[in-house]
């Protein structure tokens, strides 16, 4: 008869269970302990990451008295009484305040923005879409919740910030494809409103924001900029990592914008400037606060094709060559400067064969400001006289080692009788006024960072120096003086930059209206 089997002593599990459930209490426990100092130690994580992307935006020569202003500072705190205890107390409720838990920009939309949002998602559906995707991004019978990770309105109900996925398949490094999303994005949350497009290829996400408008209370006045800079106006201040003082109509002198500069001269990639811009647009003044800023330092030529007389207040003044406005004297004008970049490029050649440095008369830069060149183009047509655009080439080829730079103003409509060659030889270029996406792609070579808009004020635009990015724009604003619609602060303002009158022009200066230019020996 087997002998029955020994009941096993049962495995007490009570007890473990009972530890686990200890051990989880205590964790947590010690997580709320620790609450406050993991809150605090990603706030300074985050107030370090802040002040090190604050000191990589601050331009470099703002760095040596932002420097000089903190060491002040900590001194001061440190000689006060109890100050480096009141400071340690700050830097801890500035790193609680910045390390707290924040709720995601995402909200519970209303009735209308959930309906606004709907009409957004199902618009976006034939572009992110595809029949053949098993699971869809994009689909009609899905709901905006899946695409739309983040989103805020404005107080009239537009949309200002909208971050949306879209899948992989999609086509983002086709611009023509990315157009069509942003011009619909555009449409669909309001127009006249300037609206910035990030595409992060790698997360397959798309930001939208909206623009402010750049301030149009600059005026002409003395930049900071070294010889051989100009300054063509005024961009977003996180587009440029540099920063000049300016003073506004109301003489609030203590501001800085972000200035789009372009250099010019012997070491400069892009020597000449080309730009385009309807009547009304503002090119007229962009040519005018160009060469105030040239004024101090370098001889300028004005040529106005059209005749529109916007440059009369520079007669006789110092630096001032001439300043053609009819047909004959211009083309005797952009004669002589084509005779004098030959001159200068003698000259230059002599002085390096001779192993001397180069004359003087040849280091002062030239400036030849063109208005409106294919106005002129007629005047050739019946004649034998060189068009503006044969007399343009020698400028413009040998512009750099001669110290001259060419500025050319023209309508769109007029950029095409040009010529190729001025078109290769102007890389830097502005457009102004309203322009649609084509013709901005055409004109700069690549597309805007921000959607146009139809109606802009004087002066705003788009300019890309060569091959770098494409900025927005608002010129200063500089007026005709002598023109009754000019209020007397814009007035006071340019007349203030302008050089004493010559006393009388020597004969190298001066510019034959009839008669053409004796050929350099």
């Amino acid at each position: 008869m087997a002998r029955p089997a020994l009941p096993r002593p049962s495995i007490a599990k009570a007890p473990l269970a009972r530890g686990r459930a200890l051990a989880r209490t205590a964790g947590g426990g010690v997580a709320d302990v620790l609450h406050p100092l993991l809150v605090v130690a990603r706030g300074l994580r985050a107030l370090a990451t802040a002040g090190r992307r604050g000191w990589e935006r601050t331009p470099r020569e703002r760095r040596g008295p932002a420097l000089f202003l903190g060491a002040a500072g900590a001194l001061a705190v440190g000689l006060a009484p109890y100050g480096p205890l009141l400071a340690l107390v700050g830097l801890l409720a500035a790193a609680g305040w910045a390390g707290r838990e924040r709720s995601a920009l995402r909200n519970t939309p209303t009735e209308a923005e959930a309906a606004r949002l709907r009409t957004l998602y199902e618009a976006l559906v034939p572009h992110f879409g595809a029949t053949d995707d098993p699971d869809p991004l994009y689909a009609y019978a899905r709901t905006w919740e899946t695409a739309f990770e983040e989103y805020a309105f404005a107080d009239d109900g537009r949309p200002t910030h909208l971050a949306l996925r879209y899948p992989a398949y999609f086509a983002d490094g086709d611009p023509v494809a990315r157009w069509r999303v942003e011009r619909l994005l555009a449409a669909k949350c309001g127009r006249g409103r300037e609206y910035r497009f990030d595409w992060d290829q790698e997360a397959g996400r798309l930001t939208l924001s909206v623009q402010p408008a750049l301030p149009t209370t600059l005026c002409a006045q003395r930049f900071v900029t070294a010889p051989g800079e100009a300054i063509l106006g005024f961009t977003d201040p996180d587009a440029v990592r540099r920063t000049v003082p300016v003073t506004d109509l109301d003489g609030r002198a203590d501001q800085h914008a972000a200035p789009v500069l372009w250099r010019t001269g012997a070491r400069s990639t892009e020597p000449h400037l080309l730009a385009l811009g309807r009547p009304g647009s503002g090119t007229t003044t962009l040519l005018r606060s160009l060469l105030l800023q040239a004024l101090p330092y370098a001889d300028v030529l004005v040529v106005d094709g059209a005749g529109s007389g916007g440059y009369g207040f520079l007669h006789g003044r110092s630096g001032v060559l001439a300043v053609e406005s009819d047909p004959a004297g211009a083309l005797a004008a952009l004669e002589w400067a084509a005779h004098e970049t030959e001159r200068r490029l003698v000259r230059a050649h002599e002085a390096r064969r001779l192993g001397q440095p180069a004359p003087d008369d040849i280091r002062r830069p030239l400036w030849l400001v063109v208005d409106r060149p294919a106005a002129l183009t007629h005047l050739t047509s019946t004649n034998a006289r060189p068009g503006p655009q044969e007399l343009l080439r020698g400028p413009l080829r040998h512009g750099r080692p001669a110290h001259i730079s060419v500025v050319i103003a023209e309508q769109p409509d007029g950029a095409e009788s040009l010529g190729p060659y001025v078109a290769a030889a102007t890389r830097a270029r502005v457009v102004l006024g309203p322009a649609s996406y084509e013709q901005l792609h055409r004109t700069l070579g690549a597309p805007p960072p921000t959607s146009p808009v139809p109606d802009t004020p004087p002066g705003r635009g788009f300019a890309r120096l060569g091959d770098g990015p494409v900025y927005r724009l608002q010129v200063p604003a500089t007026p005709d003086p002598y023109d009754d619609a000019t209020s007397e602060a814009q007035r006071g303002a340019v007349l203030a930059l302008l050089p004493g009158y010559a006393a009388a022009p020597s004969a190298t200066e001066a510019v034959p209206s009839t008669a053409p230019p004796p050929t350099p020996r």
